[in-house]
């Protein structure tokens, strides 16, 4: 018997969350409050039946001729609030020889998250802001275990996708981007950065829950200020990748 965890929903044809075609794994629970969140379902860590990660990966197996020069990725939701699940499937799908790759925002503390970190071959880190301040108005917390999260990648030599969500009014701002840029060109851990264009096609889910959308008249970002934003992290020698968020939302089969 593996260990008991919690899954939101699978992908089994994944082609946004790391390298190649991958099984992607959302897992249900996040301390996070994102105001662009367009999976707010995925907060809670109540309301699913429990899986089995020997299960889980005997189910991930079965996809191996289709993933194998891609691999598995966990998503959330945030992996890392059950690390001992995420670790536990990491581990044997590295055993069977497939890639792993974890999806998160850096937002649990080291002292639960370095294992995971430890074993995982590739972590797609998601930087909410660069500015504190800001980072807990968009999120509901600051952003220092990011932060920590991308020094200890940065210390171990992990390999790390940087995303980040362009914002209106918020993140996408010229002077934001600009330092961010600027900081992230110090961690030779970095292979590229990831660029999500805000949208609002998770509102629905919002209005499902009863949840107030503080973002309803904030418009999606326009081709011009993209195409800026790409430049600015060019400059700084980091390769970029624009990615649609829209095609990111979890729509996957429930697990």
């Amino acid at each position: 018997m593996g260990i008991q965890g919690t899954i939101h929903s699978i992908e089994t044809f994944g082609t946004l969350d790391g390298p190649g075609i991958r099984y992607v794994l959302f897992l249900q629970g996040c301390s996070l409050r994102c105001r662009f969140c367009h999976n707010p379902d995925t907060w809670a860590m109540g309301g699913k039946p429990t899986s089995d990660s020997d299960e889980v990966v005997k189910g991930i197996l079965s996809y191996r001729s289709f993933i194998k020069k891609g691999g598995v990725t966990l998503s959330g939701g945030e992996p890392l609030r059950q690390p001992e699940f995420a670790l536990d499937i990491i581990n044997k799908c590295k055993k069977a020889g497939l890639h792993t790759a974890l999806d998160t925002a850096g937002s649990v503390p080291l002292e639960r998250s370095r294992a995971v970190l430890d074993a995982v071959d590739l972590v797609l880190l998601d930087i909410k802001s660069l500015d504190d301040r800001q980072c807990f108005s968009l999120t509901g917390q600051g952003n220092a275990n990011t932060l920590a999260t991308l020094e200890y990648c940065q210390a171990i030599g992990k390999p790390v996708w940087l995303r980040h969500v362009l914002v209106p009014q918020w993140t996408l701002d010229r002077q934001r981007l600009e330092k961010l840029a600027l900081f992230l060109k110090g961690y030779s851990c970095i292979e590229k950065v990831e660029l999500l264009p805000y949208h609002a096609m998770g509102q629905y889910k919002w209005e499902q829950l009863n949840l107030d959308y503080s973002l309803k008249d904030v418009p999606e970002p326009t081709e011009k200020e993209l195409g800026m934003a790409k430049k600015l992290f060019e400059e700084q020698g980091l390769e970029v990748l624009m990615t649609s968020f829209a095609t990111k939302e979890k729509t996957a089969k429930v697990g």
